[in-house]
């Protein structure tokens, strides 16, 4: 297999300045996909679009966009047809959290985790459905959803919520497109270390680590080489899957 499968191609990653959604951006731009780096603060995307190209030698463009503006989502998609001319790979990583129990948790922290993490993805999957739908080799369609959306997590009713109707989407999206074929699946991401689970108490983290049986938290890379791997050929009979990474915390499920 060539080292660079995905040369041509090009890859639009929500969320993707920092942390699982660089990660992702990065792996894809390894094997060759040019890279459209959309995150919420323009500075952080010319900052990680400018790394990724120079040490990967891809085309990337920066874009801010907030994902839950329908206006701002329209114009990002006329930004990547005009300097690509199309997309092979989307997928929807921006995502936020505003815990608390649901006796305290505020009218506006439900809906913008809501607005965030499931209109977000329902608002770019379909400003950018036409682009993929004309991919050469099929479009892909990858969903970051979490092991939250699966099982439930305490103080987590808004994130679980959108998490397990970004299942539903995936699975309704295979299906609507799946003889056109594009493909779409969603992943579902456990305890990963990031900069935002980093800053957690000890005690919360090892509270965290024991409920993995493998004894330990993800890796960025470890989510990214399962999108990698999604958008490959290797995957091409895969579509309406929900993919979890979690150590083993739900096995069983």
């Amino acid at each position: 297999m060539s080292t660079r499968p995905f040369e041509g191609k090009v890859a639009l990653v929500t969320g993707s300045a920092r942390g699982i959604g660089r990660a992702i951006a990065e792996d894809l731009a390894e094997w060759g996909a040019n890279q459209v780096i959309l995150d919420i603060r323009q500075e952080d995307c010319e900052k990680t679009a400018k790394e990724i190209s120079e040490k990967y030698n891809v085309k990337c463009i920066a874009i801010a966009c907030d994902v839950t503006k329908s206006d701002q989502v329209k114009q990002a998609a006329e930004k990547v047809k005009a300097a690509f001319g199309g997309l092979d790979f989307l997928v929807n990583n921006a995502g936020i959290l505003r815990d608390n129990l649901l006796l305290r948790m505020k009218e506006e922290e439900w809906d913008i985790v809501i607005n965030v993490n499931l209109k977000g993805p329902f608002l770019v999957t379909r400003e950018f459905l036409p682009m993929l739908l004309k991919a050469k080799d099929g479009g892909r369609i990858i969903n970051v959803s979490s092991v939250s959306g699966l099982i439930g997590q305490v103080g987590q009713a808004n994130y679980a919520a959108s998490k397990a109707g970004l299942i539903g989407f995936t699975k309704v999206v295979a299906r609507e497109y799946a003889k056109k074929g594009l493909l779409c699946n969603a992943i579902c991401p456990g305890y990963v270390q990031t900069d935002l689970t980093d800053a957690l108490p000890e005690a919360v983290k090892e509270e965290l680590r024991k409920s993995v049986p493998l004894g330990r938290p993800g890796q960025v890379k470890d989510i990214s080489r399962v999108v990698r791997f999604l958008c490959s050929d290797d995957a091409s009979f895969i579509t309406g899957n929900v993919i979890r990474i979690d150590g083993g915390t739900v096995i069983g499920l």
